[in-house]
């Protein structure tokens, strides 16, 4: 077995889920010599320019940082070669690396990925075990080969999945986990105790990238469908509904009992109202109109009184 030996990382991610990583690393006796993230872009309505999560990070670590239009070519890979890293870490990158990238490092190309492999391979694993209304998931360390989350695994570890959890909540305590397990990974990486595990691809699933339309509600499906689609939404960018012709957020539901036309007010109360659906009531908690701030299902109420009858679509 190897002698443990402090490793140099270079650390590649975009998203909020990848600070943790970086932190950890910067934390752990291994050395951070590069970090490299996509160039500042436009935020949203008309912002100027704004860098990634991970840049700002790295900043303030005091890490060595490219900003980067790609990492497969140019200044990007440029710049990860004069890194010299034993280890890659990959942490919400958001791109397919070619061999060329994944053959820079000495040691390995090591991607966390935020699910139980090959359960959710894909881009949206978080979300999409909530859509489907799982109770476990986890996060997986995976030696990267050209594949989409197809390597071999190194570590994993599981956490379940509560009825509360949204894709913020269950996000971000994934990606804290992510932090510990890579270092747990380099650590063994460093010491020779890793034995990759191939996936079994035969059961496989697979987590695409989302859209607009997957964020609406579509009131013919049952209601816990719907909850289900709003906490994998929640709280950004929300799932969508539209309420006398303009868009409304929901961002907090739960299913209960009701009945009548699917997308009709089926009952308002002062907790707010409930839409009927396909099967079951699904009664707003809390919701962020056109333009609005996030709000209570029941103040909402108040102020737009909604009245029996009246559709969602």
């Amino acid at each position: 077995m190897a002698e443990p030996r402090a490793l140099r990382i270079a650390f590649l991610g975009n998203d909020p889920w990848s600070v943790p990583s970086l932190e950890a690393l910067a934390r752990s006796r291994h050395d951070v010599v590069g970090v490299v993230t996509r160039v500042p872009r436009p935020g949203r309505r008309g912002q100027g320019p704004a860098p990634t999560p991970v840049a700002e990070a790295a900043r303030t670590l005091g890490l060595p940082l490219a900003e980067v239009e790609t990492v497969k070519s140019g200044p990007g890979f440029e710049a990860l070669a004069a890194a010299a890293p034993d280890v890659l870490a990959v942490v919400a990158y958001g791109e397919i690396l070619p061999a060329g990238v994944l053959n820079v490092p000495t040691i390995a190309p090591v991607n966390v990925h935020f699910s139980l492999l090959p359960l959710l391979r894909g881009a949206s694993p978080v979300q999409t075990a909530l859509l489907l209304g799982m109770d476990e998931t986890g996060v997986t360390t995976i030696r990267m080969d050209a594949g989409m989350d197809t390597g071999p695994i190194l570590r994993r570890r599981e956490e379940p999945i509560s009825e509360d959890d949204d894709a913020g909540s269950l996000g971000g305590r994934l990606a804290r986990i992510g932090g510990e397990l890579l270092v747990e990974t380099v650590d063994d990486l460093s010491a020779g105790r890793v034995t990759p595990v191939p996936q079994d691809d035969t059961r496989a699933t697979f987590a695409p990238k989302l859209g607009p339309a997957d964020r609406r509600l579509d009131w013919n499906e049952p209601a816990p469908v719907l909850v289900n689609r709003v906490r994998a939404f929640s709280p950004d960018p929300g799932a969508t509904a539209t309420f006398r012709g303009k868009a409304l957020k929901v961002l907090r539901a739960r299913a209960v009992e009701g009945s009548g036309q699917p997308g009709a007010i089926v009952e308002v109360d002062e907790d707010g109202f409930v839409v009927a659906t396909a099967e079951g009531g699904f009664r707003p908690l809390e919701v962020a109109p056109a333009g609005g701030r996030r709000m209570s299902a029941a103040d909402f109420a108040r102020g737009h009184r909604p009245a029996r009858g009246e559709r969602l679509e």
